[in-house]
């Protein structure tokens, strides 16, 4: 399967939610909120927005007190990070927040998109997960095996690092290419041997049904989660303008929830769904830190890539650096964050 087909498969359903018109044929639908001299009404602008459960920026917004925009958000929820590319690509999002492996598959795939800020919340909560009553001691044990995955999300590279630690090809396991929810019912049922995934899936498993972690991703995993802009939004004055406001707002607001975690983990327990032991479990392995967008974490996405490639789950060698733009840097790690980082 190419990794258009992979994606498009993935957002098929989602894309017909969200309207694929919903910015027109060109442009982002904000032109009219910029005037003959070239200033910009943010009030006039809708930024939409992809959102995913476990990242919840819609509530973490609210949570932080920082939800109050110039200009309107159109939320927009998806599963993960693939679909939410693909819903990017197509021009139904202008912004979403990811994991470290989807833009890698996007990038393959030609996408036009840019990451333009990262945050890290180190791969502790990455994990691979095993019943609890699972003979599997082991990430070599898992030769053979059956293990959900969302082939493409960050999950998909924690997987492949594990294996290639543990001297096991990616070819040797038999993957069953799973949404979370679709995982976790496969996984519950005994369905397959293994499930890769991410928090609060990880604690939720662990919490509801037992599960237990055979290997996280601390040591394989660089922790990063980035904000992709479609260069559709990067390419418009006042969409590029709500995307500063944006960025600065929701770094703030995720360094306020990691220094008030009991405060935001009832909230995230209440947006998800899930019981408050299990966004507080989630969220004690999801220490957060602000990280701009410069070589390291190019060098970092690139080591990511070659070894997809190197596997053969990407079909040719893909240079990332011209999908990141570092021109928001001072609006998500600089001043403008550090000062206010508790926003409440």
């Amino acid at each position: 399967m190419t990794i258009r087909r992979l994606l498009a498969t993935t957002a098929a359903g989602l894309l017909l939610a969200t309207g694929l018109a919903a910015c027109g044929d060109s442009g982002t639908g904000n032109e009219d909120a910029v005037a003959a001299d070239g200033s910009v009404d943010l009030s006039k602008v809708t930024l939409i927005v992809g959102d995913q459960r476990g990242t919840s920026a819609e509530a973490l917004l609210k949570a932080a007190g920082l939800d109050d925009t110039p200009y309107k958000i159109d939320w927009k929820l998806f599963t993960s990070g693939p679909p939410l590319l693909e819903a990017l690509d197509a021009g139904a999002v202008h912004v979403g927040q990811v994991g470290n492996t989807p833009p890698l598959f996007a990038a393959a795939a030609g996408s036009d998109f840019k990451i333009v800020s990262a945050i890290s919340y180190t791969g502790q909560g990455d994990a691979i997960l095993v019943p609890k009553d699972s003979p599997l001691k082991s990430v070599s044990e898992l030769a053979g095996k059956t293990v959900a995955v969302a082939e493409g999300s960050s999950a998909n590279y924690n997987l492949l690092g594990q294996l290639s630690q543990a001297g096991v090809k990616y070819s040797d396991v038999k993957i069953q290419n799973l949404q979370p929810a679709d995982a976790l019912t496969a996984f519950t049922a005994g369905h397959v041997d293994a499930w890769t995934t991410w928090e609060p899936y990880t604690s939720q498993a662990e919490i509801q049904d037992g599960a237990r972690v055979l290997a996280d991703g601390s040591k394989v995993m660089n922790g990063y989660s980035f904000n992709v802009a479609s260069d559709a939004a990067l390419d418009d004055k006042a969409t590029s303008a709500a995307l500063a406001d944006y960025l600065n707002r929701i770094t703030k607001a995720a360094l306020w929830a990691g220094a008030h975690p009991e405060e935001w983990t009832k909230i995230w327990a209440e947006q998800t769904g899930l019981t408050p032991d299990i966004t507080a479990a989630a969220a004690k392995k999801r220490p957060v830190s602000t990280v701009p967008i410069d070589q390291t974490v190019i060098d970092s996405e690139q080591k990511m890539a070659d070894a997809f490639t190197a596997a053969g789950l990407l079909p040719e060698s893909v240079d990332v650096t011209p999908y990141f733009d570092d021109r928001y840097n001072s609006d998500t790690t600089g001043s403008k964050v550090e000062t206010s980082a508790a926003a409440k």
